[in-house]
């Protein structure tokens, strides 16, 4: 009970899509792109046995009859030349939204790199956390790291965290204490929870509920399914104490949806992770929906659609 097979994932999937909450489109705001077929290879190819290239018409063969209508992309590489590889892989599909690029705020150079990849209205802010030997919470003391962010928000971008531990949040708070317009998306938040401790609950209850009070950090539920014996779980109770949490912390307002595709729990089970979405807001109202599954991300990324098939603030 609880799981099923990848084929029964597909047809459900794609039966949710068609009714109740999945009327409304969905923006899926973390995938990750790569080839490792390139002359140069790859730093990271997905953590799944299947190493296909992760490339754009790949996501929207899967993503299109689930009910995505556009994604984010979030680094895959430390090398500060495939910020513009993953730009012109994005540029003529207009599924892709946008890039989380990979950049260092404590740099000398980070300036010229801002001001050269924010040309492009595709690129749209930076990830940094527990990724790539970079460390938000020693950053977050760092002068040099700060006076990064500032600039990173005066260009009106966002700032991404990477793989939560609770050092980290409390760093986001250090962080959003100094650079309080800074837009923060704090990702995978219930893969956090599936790892925690029962003594290590209360202290990140307040730190949640502290992070809550600043009105710019985002949380990204992403990273939220379980797997056991290699197969995805749907049942939904085992998703809703969680979910519940952080609904009832931070609100409609600030969470968004993303599916982490195609990291190992996600490579194959992308509708299993719509359907997981869906299964928990079918019990909130349009609006909620809504604010979940694209405007809320249109507000924390301030992407832009690029065909018409894509929800406008305007409309």
């Amino acid at each position: 009970m609880g799981h099923l097979p990848r084929r029964v994932f597909l047809a459900s999937g794609l039966a949710t899509s068609m009714s109740g909450a999945a009327s409304v489109p969905l923006i899926d705001c973390h995938i990750h792109l790569f080839d490792q077929t390139r002359p140069q290879g790859a730093p990271y190819s997905g953590g799944g046995p299947n190493k296909l290239p992760s490339l754009p018409a790949r996501y929207r063969k899967l993503a299109q009859p689930l009910g995505i209508a556009g994604a984010i992309v979030v680094e895959a590489s430390p090398w500060i030349e495939d910020n513009l590889w993953a730009l012109q892989v994005m540029e003529p599909e207009p599924m892709m939204l946008g890039l989380i690029g990979n950049l260092q705020p404590e740099k000398p150079e980070f300036r010229e790199y801002l001001e050269r990849y924010h040309r492009n209205p595709l690129f749209l802010g930076l990830r940094y956390g527990n990724i790539w030997g970079y460390s938000l919470v020693r950053q977050s003391a760092n002068p040099a790291f700060l006076a990064g962010l500032k600039l990173l928000e005066q260009a009106g971008l966002a700032f991404d965290t990477a793989n939560p531990r609770q050092d980290l949040l409390e760093a986001v708070l250090r962080v959003t204490d100094r650079v309080p317009g800074l837009r923060v998306i704090v990702d995978h938040l219930p893969g956090l929870f599936w790892r925690l401790d029962k003594t290590e609950k209360p202290a990140l209850d307040a730190t949640l509920r502290e992070l809550a009070q600043r009105p710019k950090v985002y949380i990204k539920v992403s990273a939220a399914m379980r797997v056991r014996d290699g197969q995805g779980l749907t049942d939904a109770s085992l998703y809703k104490p969680v979910f519940d949490q952080i609904f009832d912390t931070f609100g409609e307002d600030r969470l968004i949806f993303g599916s982490d595709w195609p990291n190992a729990d996600a490579v194959d089970n992308l509708p299993a992770i719509v359907q997981i979405a869906q299964q928990y807001f079918r019990g909130k109202n349009q609006a909620a929906n809504e604010k979940f599954f694209w405007r809320n991300s249109m507000a924390a990324y301030r992407w832009r659609p690029r065909d018409s098939g894509q929800p406008s603030a305007q409309g």
